[in-house]
């Protein structure tokens, strides 16, 4: 039987029985039909959790680094031989298709784990200030509270940071896919993982993610996901001085110079804008156009969306898959039916399969800046292309935000970079810049605080210590 439909937690090096018998069900986003359940933890089950990670704790921030590398080393083979599993099981609960599947949500996590396992065999040097020995420590338990809409991608970007800096965690993946973190938790058990150093306790937000932000021996807690939910995981954790790395929405804008490749522009930030059909918190949703080739740009983008094929997320056709849940769909058709702008693709009315949570590539033309349509985070396959006359308004309405999180600019190399600059976002690709997942990933403004990825990712969960001598 297949790992990730496990009844039970793991805590300590060990499946255990949850506190609870309530279970939480996975639905299948395309089907519409549950396929499986997860144990709906408790308080009692974070307590337990959290005190096998403290017991841990010592004695992994202790093991050399190296030793420390080699076990991360082992996990990455252990979650390799994962792989097929891994892209089949998001596709069955999130809804990925799967070739995207095995990419971005099999592919990416495996990379950003082996990156950890090298940092972690070849720690930070320790630097001399004066009479000053200064030394980087584990920050110690960590609370990880991951999203669904890259349920791997972002589990593996916290738990290999953490275990690589030292410390020891307790994980809670999103209710809606938490099944895939089933697979690294076995893969944890199989590579030998020392008892303690990774915890998974399933369950809601309301129950166990509070009770993991509110936990007084969880000293750091590392948080994905909506801006509301990020504040009060914020103020759980003020009230014990405890600290948190936060990576929360996004309204990236896609500024489109003059000088541009007009085409490969449009067709990159359509492709941006609706990958993992919009459920990406880095998208592109707004794309800047310079007026004099607006009204092309708005032609390509309507001709590029209205080519994306709907449907099956294991069928080799599909470009768009469902949205996670009935609450998302409904949420997006929400945004879509209040829109003021000129619709161009998709809509309402476009057709999408009967069964499934879909919505159609949506374009929307001629948007204020100021519309609910520009400023929120939907979250879904909606496009808004907005105009401008030169590169101080194209800035101007880039940053016109609450968010800062990512974005892009096209243009002659030397101008894009120049605008690039000005933009307030944590990341900005530049004429199609590939994404490296060893560079510093975070916001600004209400996209969070903190970085993921990398070595900046690692400091995160360290402490850095001044001994005088």
């Amino acid at each position: 039987m297949t790992s990730v439909f496990r009844d039970e937690l793991y805590i300590g090096d060990a499946w255990v029985p949850p506190d609870s018998s309530e279970r939480i069900p996975v639905e299948n986003p395309y089907t519409e039909e549950v396929f499986g359940h997860v144990p709906a933890g408790t308080a009692e089950d974070v307590n337990l959790a959290v005190s096998a990670a403290r017991q841990a704790l010592h004695s992994w921030a202790a093991t050399p680094p190296a030793e420390r590398g080699a076990a991360l080393g082992r996990l990455h083979t252990a979650l390799a031989a994962r792989a097929d599993e891994i892209a089949r099981t998001v596709g069955l609960e999130l809804g990925t298709p799967l070739k995207i599947a095995k990419a971005i949500q099999a592919g990416l996590p495996l990379t950003v784990l082996a990156g950890y396992a090298e940092l972690a065999a070849r720690p930070v040097a320790e630097e001399t200030i004066g009479n000053s020995l200064v030394v980087h420590e584990p920050v110690g338990v960590v609370g990880a509270i991951t999203p669904w809409n890259y349920p791997l991608h972002q589990v593996v970007a916290k738990v290999g940071a953490a275990l690589a800096a030292g410390c020891t965690v307790v994980l809670k993946p999103s209710e809606l896919t938490p099944l895939v973190a089933y697979l690294l938790a076995d893969a944890a058990h199989e590579s030998g993982l020392p008892a303690g150093v990774l915890n998974l306790v399933t369950g809601t937000g309301p129950e166990v993610g509070a009770a993991i932000a509110g936990h007084p021996d969880v000293d750091m807690v590392s948080f994905t996901g909506s801006t509301a939910t990020g504040r009060a995981i914020s103020h759980a954790a003020a009230d014990r001085i405890a600290r948190v790395s936060l990576e929360l929405g996004g309204k990236s804008a896609n500024v489109i110079l003059e000088d541009a490749d007009l085409v490969k522009a449009v067709k990159v930030g359509v492709g941006n804008a609706f990958l993992n059909s919009g459920q990406t918190c880095t998208a592109w949703t707004r794309m800047l156009v310079h007026r004099s080739h607006y009204d092309e740009a708005v032609e390509l983008a309507a001709k590029t969306a209205s080519g994306y094929t709907v449907g099956d997320p294991f069928d080799a056709a599909t470009r768009l898959g469902p949205l996670v849940s009935a609450g998302q769909r409904e949420r997006v058709r929400g945004f879509i039916e209040r829109a003021s702008a000129r619709l161009v693709a998709g809509g309402l009315d476009a057709p999408v399969p009967s069964t499934g949570h879909f919505v159609a590539p949506t374009v929307f033309a001629d948007v204020d800046p100021e519309s609910e349509l520009a400023q929120e985070e939907i979250f879904g396959p909606v496009l808004s292309i907005i105009g401008f006359s030169d590169d101080d308004e194209a800035v101007a309405i880039a940053n016109n935000s609450k968010y800062g999180l990512a974005g892009a600019v096209w243009g002659s190399d030397e101008r894009a970079v120049a605008v690039a600059r000005r933009i307030r976002t944590g990341a900005v690709d530049v004429n199609g810049g590939a994404f490296n997942p060893f560079a510093p990933f975070g916001g600004y403004k209400q996209s969070g605080i903190g970085r993921e990825l990398g070595a900046y990712g690692l400091a995160e969960f360290q402490q850095v210590k001044a001994i005088q001598r």
